[in-house]
């Protein structure tokens, strides 16, 4: 993990939400994020990514654990943090115009002039009301809000789930140029890992309420190993296997590196690319707490 300065943006510690009938959505998520970094936070339907945003965006109270925003309470730091989730909710009769001076009435310190600026640049019409607009202008909308608030923490729920192509690239382009800009952490949920490599420098891999992995997505890679060999072949190594699948009578596995490890010969070894990494940890035959440090 990169060191940063003062307090992290985003810190849980020993996290868990149990939800009531006694099931656990969460459990032990331990993770520290620095500040500036955009964050891909990875993981099938039903592993806790959305509980773990809602903790995050103080929506939800931890069972056990704790969540803080720039070492501070997340229950407590609204104003701090900025969350778009999966369907933009909105006032759907209300006009754009209307829409951000809610905004500007609702949050102390919006900054009404990014506001119109963003507006103004995306050609969002003001009269026009938010049932009117294509999934993609609802979206930079919702998004408007939320960086006008001036968040040292972005939280996206899948915001691009109903969005088109050209939607998809202008909101993560305009996204990404405010947030570079403005130093902001970003924590980004979305199933479509090619979009995530394009923008995170922070991978998080959830499984089963668990955090399976943590940390720069450089330092990972350079951790791990996609080794290829007969099929079989980690049966008889020593090496430490996250996951392996059997292909065109070989074996493929992503190996993690630990002190003094030695891939044997007669295998073939390479950096894993992030959706290699990200899928190796999710494909594992077990759900564990990350043995990587975090």
């Amino acid at each position: 993990m990169t060191a940063t300065q003062g307090p992290s943006a985003l810190t849980l510690t020993g996290l868990g939400h149990r939800y009531p009938g006694g099931t656990w959505a969460l459990r032990d998520c331990s993770v520290d994020v620095p500040a500036g970094r955009v964050v891909a936070l990875v993981g099938p339907n039903g592993c806790g990514k959305a509980t773990l945003l809602n903790i995050a965006a103080g929506l939800l109270r931890p069972t056990e654990g704790t969540a803080q925003i720039a070492g501070r309470p997340a229950g407590g730091q609204l104003r701090k943090v900025g969350y778009v989730a999966q369907d933009a909710p909105l006032w759907p009769r209300l006009r754009v115009a209307d829409v951000l001076e809610l905004g500007r009435c609702m949050n102390p310190g919006f900054d009404t002039a990014l506001a119109q600026a963003r507006v103004r640049a995306l050609r969002l019409p003001l009269r026009a009301r938010i049932h009117t607009l294509s999934g993609g202008q609802r979206a930079q909308v919702a998004l408007t809000l939320v960086l006008a608030k001036q968040p040292d923490v972005l939280l996206l729920d899948e915001p691009l789930a109903n969005l088109d192509p050209l939607a998809r690239r202008e909101f993560l382009t305009s996204m990404f140029a405010t947030c570079e800009q403005d130093g902001v952490a970003v924590l980004f949920s979305s199933h479509v890992i090619a979009e995530l490599e394009r923008i995170c420098d922070f991978l998080i891999v959830l499984k089963d309420g668990r955090v399976q992995i943590a940390g720069d997505i450089d330092d990972l890679r350079s951790r791990h190993r996609v080794v290829a060999g007969p099929r079989g072949w980690p049966a008889h190594s020593a090496v430490n296997v996250v996951s392996a699948s059997d292909i065109g009578g070989r074996t493929a596995a992503l190996v993690r590196l630990d002190g003094g490890t030695r891939i044997g010969p007669g295998l073939d070894e390479s950096a894993p690319t992030f959706d290699e990494l990200a899928l190796g940890y999710l494909a594992g035959t077990q759900s564990r707490p990350s043995e990587v440090p975090v």
